[in-house]
């Protein structure tokens, strides 16, 4: 009886959100979106999974108790009644009319719902969806671990391969693809190991050759990447190692030094705004001055500002820190858009005209050719960040980040650090202003919100707090992802949302971790 009321309970929450997806309108918006041309959509699928962690998460429930058919019975009944939330809301649909309260409740869910076979015969078909779901989902908690991550790993990549087409796959690609990636990564699960034991000692004889062999690859990669990809692809690369140069300096303020600033976007815009005033001719300054003479200017503002900031809040900690330096945000944007500084700034209008840098009379204006440019700048803080983290004031500022008091305690000036990690991180924001304000030829106060803020610091988190490669791949995650699925509306930010707290909440340490900060949540785990 617990068995039951236990899927029961499993279905009620599942179907009630796919109840709330089907009434944002998701389902009706990813009808038409194919996976695999012909056999399945997006919407199809996302029924199907529906059901699936219905089942699953009832046969988790269980904890592997013995009985694999009542675990196949109990996982249909979840993923059937998860399923009925759906039919029942086609009913309603069907014969009362609330589009005045619920907008997506429309005929064209109705038809979604069922199938596009009516609602008898839709509405036994969901069912039957229900069933096979839901009893895969329980089937699946009792196959071997290495297949199941396997085939998932196979799986997601038909999925994203799917969805990056626009028009699916086809059935055979699909089924090839799904066997070739399974295979692979059983494969390397099984026998990784001992090639990668190979490498090394294979390393270890001929370390200087094969750092320089993988040096070159990455380098000829990093060098071509543009004259492959096309302008839109290269434009979203350039967007993410914009961020991902910004992510560098704010990971210094809040991983190395432990200071969480949300006001961070307010370097970004003063690097922008200062490059705007030397380098416009519509400027109100009319100077008209290269970007090379600009962006060291862009760089010591923003770096004075990260300073000026740091002086009043230094005996702050904490939520307090976060709470002023989101004031601090909002100070400068409400500045750049107010009628007061309109005649210096632009206020909401802006600065306009802002050329693209000139080097040897070859003018930086395609997406490909500030590729480079944001790529020598992620280089760039690449290197002052390994060599600052390795180095006395990288340790000074973990000991500052584990305890203040302590770290006072031993001798350690936090006025010094604190100012020095405040000014070194906005430096870099001010650089990422520089060219970003360069690349658009243009700076408007809406282009510098909170968001930017958020977005910083989120992909901070997801990539791994205080890791450099974790930064470089929290921004490829959060806005990378993100912009290449912009197809899909307001609903890749809905996904993106629940993806994070997934993610939070299965590997909280981040994609990357920082080899400090995952022996710190193992340590907690174990003491939990």
């Amino acid at each position: 009886m617990s068995d039951l009321r236990q899927s029961l309970r499993t279905a009620t929450i599942v179907g009630s959100v796919m109840v709330f997806v089907a009434l944002i309108g998701a389902l009706t918006a990813f009808a038409d979106e194919p996976i695999v041309s012909g056999v399945l959509t997006l919407t199809q699928l996302i029924l199907l999974l529906g059901a699936f962690a219905a089942g699953y998460r009832t046969e988790s429930g269980r904890r592997g108790r013995e009985g694999a058919i009542l675990s196949m019975g109990l996982g249909a009944l979840s993923g059937a009644a998860a399923m009925a939330f759906l039919g029942v809301l086609a009913v309603i649909v069907d014969l009362v009319n609330l589009r005045s309260v619920l907008v997506n409740a429309t005929p064209a869910l109705v038809e979604v719902l069922t199938l596009d076979r009516g609602l008898p015969a839709g509405l036994g078909v969901l069912l039957a969806v229900g069933v096979v779901g839901g009893a895969l989902g329980a089937v699946w908690n009792r196959i071997p671990g290495w297949f199941r991550r396997e085939l998932s790993l196979g799986g997601a990549a038909v999925l994203l391969i799917g969805i990056l087409r626009g028009k699916g796959l086809d059935p055979w690609a699909a089924a090839g693809l799904l066997a070739a990636i399974t295979l692979g990564a059983y494969a390397y699960s099984s026998y990784g190991s001992s090639i990668l034991d190979g490498y090394r000692r294979f390393e270890r004889g001929n370390e200087s050759m094969t750092r320089l062999v993988l040096w070159t690859v990455v380098a000829a990669v990093l060098l071509l990447l543009p004259q492959v990809l096309g302008v839109y692809a290269t434009s979203v690369v350039d967007l993410v190692g914009l961020y991902a140069l910004m992510g560098l300096g704010l990971n210094i303020v809040v991983g190395y030094a432990g200071l969480l600033d949300l006001g961070y976007v307010a370097f970004f815009t003063i690097g922008a705004y200062v490059t705007g005033l030397l380098t416009s001719p519509a400027a109100s300054t009319h100077l008209g001055l290269s970007f090379w003479v600009a962006w060291p200017v862009a760089l010591a503002a923003a770096a004075t500002a990260g300073a000026l900031l740091g002086i009043p809040v230094l005996r702050m900690r904490g939520d307090y820190l976060a709470i002023v330096t989101l004031g601090f945000g909002e100070i400068i944007r409400i500045l750049v858009m107010s009628d007061a500084l309109k005649g210096i700034l632009g206020g909401a209008q802006g600065i306009i005209e802002i050329p693209g840098p000139v080097l040897g009379g070859f003018t930086f204006i395609k997406p490909q050719h500030f590729y480079y440019l944001i790529l020598l700048g992620c280089l760039a803080v690449v290197v002052v960040s390994r060599r600052v983290s390795d180095s006395r004031i990288g340790r000074a500022w973990v000991a500052i980040r584990e305890d203040e008091d302590v770290a006072e305690a031993t001798g350690i000036n936090l006025v010094r650090y604190k100012l020095l990690a405040f000014s070194l991180g906005a430096s870099f924001s001010g650089i990422g202003g520089a060219i970003f304000a360069s690349w658009v030829h243009a700076v408007f106060p809406n282009s510098f919100t909170l968001l930017v803020s958020i977005n910083i610091l989120s992909l901070i988190i997801v990539g791994g707090i205080g890791s450099i490669p974790g930064v470089i791949l929290g921004a490829f995650v959060l806005v990378g992802l993100p912009e290449i699925l912009r197809e899909f509306a307001d609903f890749r930010m809905i996904t993106f949302g629940a993806l994070l707290v997934v993610m939070m909440l299965a590997r909280p340490e981040g994609l990357w971790p920082a080899k400090q900060r995952r022996r710190e949540l193992s340590a907690d785990t174990l003491e939990a």
